[in-house]
């Protein structure tokens, strides 16, 4: 078959590979336009438009999915569309473009979680397993029938980064089965079923840590947050980044919202047992060890009663 493949962020790059090998060919990569990154603010190709380029395929980059775009899809004559966290909502007439539509990679368990941030909520909340499903694509937010799906545990510790690189690697391999069984007119979707819940792109304020619930809802949230858009404890005005924390084993509780240093360890109270700090990032400063970071600040330690999030 004749395909245009539409993503963005790295999660997408193992999807492009996968198809890329196989027996179709891509006729076009949709892509954000490059957008500033860093300090600096230089001008940067999407990792999809990165990785396209370097294998050898045409990149579309269009600042507006409008009739002009449209034109040029038609003219592709695409037998199929697949989409993998483009970044964009796709709308008639490009919905119905492609001769059997388009189809999306999502990371979950459709129809839990439709949204932007499938992975970062399901943490979020708690959730011990997840996974990926391939639907086909509507004018609903990830309402169409699945065509198939992959369910995993969430591991301890795992944090969103984790989570979904291994659901972008494992969901290639998915959505080529479900792209194949297209081009052989054996695939067959199912409607969704069971409830559905949302999840919306999260916010800076999304990561702020909340010390006041149970230790396990405050790791969630941390690992939730983790790598984007980051988690932070409000120290005074400041705000103290959160890179990695984990359960105190032995230790003995301590007052909610109090850090201190104890047996080498930096803990943190919540309203039930201490977690453990193990990586932290003051303002200005780079990522480092919590006992160290903790060590640097001289006098000012043991710190009590950390501001409530607003």
């Amino acid at each position: 078959m004749r395909l245009v493949f539409a993503g963005t962020p790295a999660a997408a790059v193992p999807s492009l590979d996968i198809l890329a090998q196989g027996r179709h060919e891509i006729a076009a990569v949709l892509t954000r336009p490059d957008a500033p990154v860093g300090r600096k603010r230089v001008l940067t190709p999407s990792p999809v438009a990165a990785r396209a380029g370097e294998l050898g395929l045409p990149v579309d980059r269009p600042s507006a999915l409008d009739a002009d775009y449209a034109a040029r899809l038609e003219g592709l004559a695409p037998d199929l569309g697949v989409v993998v966290a483009y970044g964009a909502l796709l709308r008639e007439p490009i919905l119905s473009l492609p001769r059997l539509g388009w189809i999306n990679l999502h990371f979950s368990l459709l129809p839990r979680w439709r949204g932007a941030a499938p992975v970062q909520h399901a943490l979020l909340a708690g959730d011990r397993e997840t996974g990926a499903s391939v639907f086909q694509l509507e004018r609903g937010m990830d309402t169409g029938p699945v065509f198939g799906t992959l369910r995993r545990p969430i591991a301890p510790g795992e944090t969103a980064g984790d989570l979904l690189a291994d659901l972008a690697r494992s969901g290639a391999g998915l959505l080529a089965g479900v792209v194949d069984s297209l081009a052989d007119g054996t695939a067959v979707a199912e409607p969704q079923t069971g409830e559905a819940t949302l999840a919306p792109k999260l916010t800076l304020l999304d990561g702020a840590v909340d010390w006041r619930l149970p230790a396990e809802r405050v790791l969630d949230r941390i690992r939730g947050a983790t790598p984007e858009p980051g988690a932070f404890l409000v120290l005074g005005d400041a705000r103290l980044k959160v890179h990695e924390a984990g359960r105190a084993s032995g230790a003995e509780r301590i007052e909610p919202g109090r850090l201190e240093l104890a047996g080498g360890r930096v803990l943190l109270g919540t309203a039930d047992e201490p977690i453990e700090l193990v990586r932290v990032q003051p303002p200005g400063g780079r990522a480092m060890d919590a006992a160290a970071w903790w060590r640097g600040r001289g006098q000012d330690a043991p710190v009590a009663g950390l501001a409530v999030p607003a």
